[in-house]
């Protein structure tokens, strides 16, 4: 069994869209009222002793390149030793819905991996790198979530190489919600596909305290 890997006096920061932000902008809620909170409870339940410092920087709506925009400010300024990042399901739904903000695959991979090597030059710290995911079981052909189901593994895979490339923790969240599924309807843990309910938060939330070796 191993140790848990956040350690004391480590920074802690995550980033990415309304997934991860989930309210964190409001005046109650420092740490937003989703996966990011859930994590942050149970690191404190868990290990008490532990003065870890945690950051969430999610906003709604944010594509990879958003991420890049503002990495120096949100993320790198405060020094992190771990930098946790979920994004992705906006650049792909707007590349399918003909936004001219949307990230195809191959602009996806550059800024991430801009922001991963930044991250590494400016800082060292250690990766968590989430993938992208989408609650639905829908293969109706030519229907939007089965066009998005199908094409969601573009950027997963990027996100699988990037894991690799920088030697990062990956959560593979989309496969446990697929995983789920097998058991569950969508509903349990989404009411629309994209944004968990708390459910579907708490997945998100074990799931990555798992690959932490948080026992």
């Amino acid at each position: 069994m191993g140790d848990f890997l956040f350690k004391d006096g480590q920074t802690v920061v995550f980033v990415g869209d309304s997934i991860t932000d989930c309210g964190r902008r409001g005046p109650d809620a420092l740490y937003g009222n989703g996966y990011v909170k859930l994590a942050v409870d149970l690191i404190t339940a868990k290990y008490p002793e532990r003065r870890i410092t945690f950051l969430n920087e999610g906003i709604g709506g944010n594509t990879v390149e958003d991420l890049r925009n503002r990495w120096h400010d949100d993320v790198l300024r405060h020094r992190p030793d771990w930098v946790s990042v979920m994004v992705g399901i906006n650049d792909l739904h707007r590349v399918l819905r003909g936004d001219p903000a949307g990230v195809p695959p191959e602009k996806y991979r550059r800024l991430y991996r801009e922001c991963l090597e930044l991250t590494k030059e400016k800082t060292g710290a250690n990766l968590i790198l989430l993938d992208p995911f989408y609650i639905s079981t829908d293969t109706d052909t030519g229907s939007f979530r089965s066009r998005v189901l199908s094409f969601i593994s573009e950027y997963i895979a990027v996100v699988w190489e990037l894991a690799e490339e920088f030697g990062a923790v990956h959560v593979r969240t989309h496969e446990k919600f697929q995983e789920l599924l097998r058991y569950f309807p969508p509903d349990r843990f989404c009411p629309e596909s994209v944004h968990p309910n708390m459910s579907g938060h708490m997945v998100i939330a074990y799931s990555l305290l798992e690959k932490l070796d948080w026992r």
